[in-house]
């Protein structure tokens, strides 16, 4: 758990309530998507065969979601809900541009909003500000399912001050999202081995580059595309890493001069990208897809695609997934991270706060719950070898938005049930399921994934990581020597690296 010292309070108070001094309690104004309202039912709905209660039985709720492209009044999984749970629900989604500033006049306005999804800044800041209600004897009267879902440890994100203001969604779980991928047609013509190391790496990079005069390894300027595997083979894992019972930043490791030595000396040979400062993923993948690189740091997301351009680019080419390479110990591993995705809180100034916690607690019902995910069987999805396949075109269709409308998931089954969505493409689900293979038993998680948002990381993380990685580009490209290193982490360290630190380590200590 974590303290919200004094200064965060008043500076969070202080800043909501500029925030809805132009409100004038006023009703919150529109946003370009129109607010959800009763409509008819999609033909595919299910009949509710679990829910006797009708909503004229209960209050009706109002929720503010994130920014979608999409009308919540027209969607399947909306209507799927209201059946199942008996509440009748009227969304209203953030707008993509000043989003905080509206959610501060929807919180403050008095039209009567009873629950809110957010990021972790907003979730820290509203908190602060006493907007959200804290949930403890909510959730043990009327959150059962609540509690049979959720670990205990990732409610630990969502505790400040010992209270707990929101339920944690943690996503699809743990699972890895790059790796290697390299024209294996070529390393069969050259005689090559898969590389197993760093220095194996080199030597492949090195013959690629002498004997087929294409780029040997193309990545984008973008984390985490620029640390990678490679990055873990010299000990940089994620952004945090606990070093002797502390937590140290990445920035900090003096693992990370030696990772920045290695790609320099690969950018200077000719074996890295030399436009790797400029590239974006796309430029990148039309390097690799249109058979100018030979190897790329390739997101499952972005298989298919990838796949599909390079074999009617080249119908001879074939491609293999490097396993995660090993460090000098001998080891492979891979950093992941763990963090919630979402805080969904209940207002303050709710006049539901029951009906409110009933309502997210019935999602959370494990029929209902497995319909929000994969919809209704036979429908959307179908059951194959024990695994979940989506059922096209009407999977996409009617599902496409549902991970908008979760407000927590059952940690055990959903990374389960949301792999449905990566075998809608078979080389797609191919390339998710190697590189979740090759890093069974190997995954490092990142220290911080539990924590709840603290003051000095959330206000200083975007803008240090930012400073971070567009460093990194300057020295593996040679822009900056590695000697300047140090000067470098002089300045990351003044400019808030010190602070964020020592609230990480404050918050990891009160963990023991």
């Amino acid at each position: 758990m974590i303290k919200i010292k004094k200064s965060a309070v008043l500076a969070g108070i202080l800043g909501f309530t500029l925030a809805l001094s132009g409100c004038g309690g006023g009703g919150g104004g529109t946003t370009d998507t129109p607010a959800a309202q009763p409509s008819d039912t999609p033909a595919s709905t299910p009949k509710d065969e679990g829910n006797k209660d009708t909503t004229a039985e209960k209050p009706g709720l109002r929720m503010i979601m994130q920014y979608g492209l999409f009308d919540p009044k027209t969607e399947y999984v909306a209507k799927y809900i209201q059946e199942r749970t008996g509440f009748n629900v009227e969304y209203e989604l953030l707008p993509a541009e000043n989003a905080d500033e509206k959610l501060n006049l929807l919180v403050s306005s008095k039209d009567n909003y009873d629950i809110v999804k957010l990021n972790a800044m907003q979730f820290y800041n509203l908190a602060s500000a006493g907007a959200l209600e804290p949930i403890d004897e909510l959730l043990e009267s009327h959150g059962n399912y609540i509690k049979q879902s959720i670990k205990q440890e990732s409610f630990g994100s969502a505790t400040i001050d010992g209270k707990i203001f929101g339920i944690p969604e943690t996503g699809a779980g743990v699972s890895i999202g790059e790796a290697l991928v390299v024209r294996q047609d070529w390393m069969d013509e050259l005689g090559l081995s898969t590389p197993t190391n760093a220095d194996e790496l080199y030597n492949v990079l090195k013959t690629i580059k002498e004997k087929k005069n294409v780029i040997p390894l193309t990545v984008s300027n973008k984390a985490p595309a620029i640390y990678g595997n490679i990055a873990a083979t010299f000990g940089v894992f994620t952004d945090w890493k606990e070093v002797d019972g502390k937590l140290v930043h990445r920035a900090e490791l003096p693992e990370m001069k030696e990772y920045l030595t290695f790609m320099n000396k690969l950018y200077k040979e000719g074996l890295l990208d030399t436009e790797t400062p400029i590239n974006t993923a796309q430029k990148s993948i039309e390097k690799f897809s249109g058979g100018k690189a030979a190897m790329y740091e390739l997101p499952w997301w972005s298989a298919g695609t990838t796949i599909e351009a390079l074999t009617k680019n080249s119908p001879e080419a074939k491609t293999s997934i490097i396993p995660y390479l090993k460090g000098k110990d001998g080891k492979a591993a891979i950093g992941v991270k763990t963090n919630t995705t979402w805080y969904v809180a209940i207002l303050k100034s709710s006049k539901n706060k029951e009906a409110a916690m009933d309502f997210l607690n019935a999602k959370l019902e494990p029929e209902t719950f497995k319909g929000i995910a994969l919809g209704k069987e036979g429908v959307h999805h179908e059951v194959k070898d024990e695994k979940y396949y989506p059922i096209l075109p009407i999977f996409n269709d009617e599902l496409n938005n549902a991970s908008n409308f979760l407000t927590g998931v059952d940690e055990e089954k959903y990374p389960i049930y949301w792999q449905a969505r990566v075998r809608k493409d078979p080389v797609l689900q191919a390339h998710f399921e190697e590189y979740q293979k090759n890093a069974e038993g190997i995954m490092v998680v990142d220290p911080m994934s539990t924590a709840p948002p603290i003051d000095a990381v959330s206000k200083n993380q975007l803008k240090l990581s930012t400073m971070l990685d567009d460093n990194v580009l300057q020295f593996i490209s040679g822009a900056k020597p590695i000697d300047a290193y140090d000067q470098f982490l002089a300045q990351w360290r003044a400019e808030g690296g010190a602070d964020m630190v020592a609230a990480a380590n404050e918050w990891f200590q009160s963990t023991k």
